[in-house]
């Protein structure tokens, strides 16, 4: 992982997160938006702006990349560095979970 990706991309926003845990299987934006909505009890929402631009960053960074075209939706699928991205941050999350409870 270079610095660039390191600097932007840990720690994770959770659009960033959602985005690529969803993308563990081959979803358009839509379905994206539609998941995290179910994940999280409509606690995260998603707009089109924050998803399409997060998508077309990640794509560009390599995180994600495009699979196919359906009914002019566009199918992305997390990439071997996304994997690694979001393997580290859910790495990081668990730490932040277990300081907490030993230090309660």
């Amino acid at each position: 992982m270079d610095a660039h990706i390191r600097k932007v991309y840990v720690p994770m926003t959770e659009t960033g997160f959602y985005i690529l845990l969803c993308l563990q299987q081959e979803m358009h934006g839509y379905s994206i938006v539609q998941k995290v909505k179910e994940l999280t009890g409509s606690e995260i929402l998603l707009s089109p702006g924050t998803m399409y631009g997060s998508l077309s960053k990640m794509e560009k960074d390599g995180l994600i990349r495009f699979v196919r075209e359906e009914e002019k939706r566009k199918i992305y699928h997390i990439t071997s560095l996304g994997l690694e991205v979001l393997n580290k941050e859910q790495e990081r999350i668990a730490r932040l979970y277990r300081t907490m409870k030993e230090a309660l």
